[in-house]
């Protein structure tokens, strides 16, 4: 379920925007949208969008190179996609079945000459290792995009997971920790590849004069930012219920040795609950008795996304094929109270 805030405060930016009559093209809520996120978290500049797949693709763009990208195949989709829609090749490296993140011991193994970037995910928003990844690029020379999507208000050493990397990407969708119902925003301390995300986002213009880019419509529209500057106003309040909630789940759930969880590193948000099972078999049994309560997990991130045969050649991960068979992220909102949580810890727990 997504955080809302309450309709009539949404309402209230609404008014605004019937009465402009302006609903696109860099709005004056999409520019406060941009600037009230950017006060929130510390950051100096933040580009945003429709969604976090084009941002991901804009991400991309930005390098001005095509080739080969290093990532995880413990993700969604979009982190795939988004590499082939601009033209680039996804390369596999397996994760660390501990924190579920790519593990980076393992990335300069597959570092070839046609490797143009790394892009590492933010795994339910536990931090990636900043400091392997950091010191690997800096050696190869190569640009770091981090798929931040799950990230709003992640830290690291007490700053804001988003400026890390030379890009980071995050997702504003309706199941994040802030939302605009659909929605992207994309992050760089380069003030260069800032602008040039500007243009890339309106088809390509310089001034509304001249295209400079290979750019497209990208444009995040009013009513999304207004819907997203009211929803940050609970953004505080959200991340701190998603945290006891977390930890309630895990109070309980930690009583049965077999129930395995994410190692959590530095700063997550803590934004999903994932549970990893012995096997299989057990998640689709407590996933049934889930149901049967009108209770609905899902197998995030499951089936691992090397095994997207139509879109990649298979190349065996066993970690991540191994742990996407095995886990469950269980509900975790602000909809819920503690009654839900420890109602649905104990139906999981009556069936191990």
């Amino acid at each position: 379920m997504p955080t809302l805030a309450p309709l009539d405060e949404v309402n209230e930016l609404m008014k605004g925007i019937w009465e402009s009559g302006i609903m696109t093209h860099n709005g004056p809520l999409v520019q406060r949208f941009e600037k009230e996120v950017c006060d929130f978290l510390k950051v100096p500049q933040m580009v945003s969008c429709c969604n976090g797949t084009l941002a991901l693709q804009m991400a991309i763009k930005a390098l001005g190179k095509t080739g080969e990208i290093i990532t995880t195949p413990f993700t969604f989709i979009a982190t795939i996609s988004s590499i082939m829609w601009e033209q680039c090749t996804p390369v596999f490296v397996d994760i660390d079945p501990e924190t579920l993140d790519i593990d980076a011991s393992k990335i300069e193994e597959r570092i070839t000459r046609h490797t143009i970037a790394i892009m590492p995910v933010h795994v339910f928003g536990n931090n990636c290792d900043f400091e392997a990844i950091g010191a690997l690029a800096k050696a190869y020379n190569l640009p770091v995009i981090y798929d931040a999507c799950h990230s709003v208000g992640s830290m690291y050493k007490g700053e804001s997971v988003f400026r890390q990397g030379d890009i980071s990407v995050t997702s504003f969708h309706a199941t994040k920790m802030l939302n605009t119902a659909e929605g992207g925003g994309i992050f760089t301390l380069d003030k260069e590849i800032d602008e040039r995300l500007r243009r890339i986002r309106f088809f390509g213009f310089e001034n509304h004069a001249d295209i400079v880019e290979d750019g497209f419509n990208g444009k995040m529209t009013e009513v999304h930012a207004a819907v997203g500057i009211a929803n940050l106003r609970y953004l505080e309040l959200a991340l701190a219920d998603r945290k006891e909630k977390y930890s309630r789940y895990k109070e309980i759930l930690g009583q049965n040795s077999e129930i395995k969880f994410q190692k959590i590193t530095t700063g997550c948000n803590y934004s999903y609950f994932p549970a990893i099972f012995k096997d299989e078999e057990t998640v689709l049994k407590v996933m049934a008795a889930l149901n049967a309560e009108n209770i609905f997990p899902r197998r995030y991130f499951y089936p691992s996304v090397n095994t997207f045969t139509k879109l990649v050649p298979y190349v065996s991960m066993p970690n991540s094929e191994d742990i996407a068979s095995r886990i469950l992220c269980l509900p975790l909102h602000m909809g819920m109270n503690m009654g839900d949580i420890e109602e649905t810890a104990e139906i999981i727990l009556a069936k191990l």
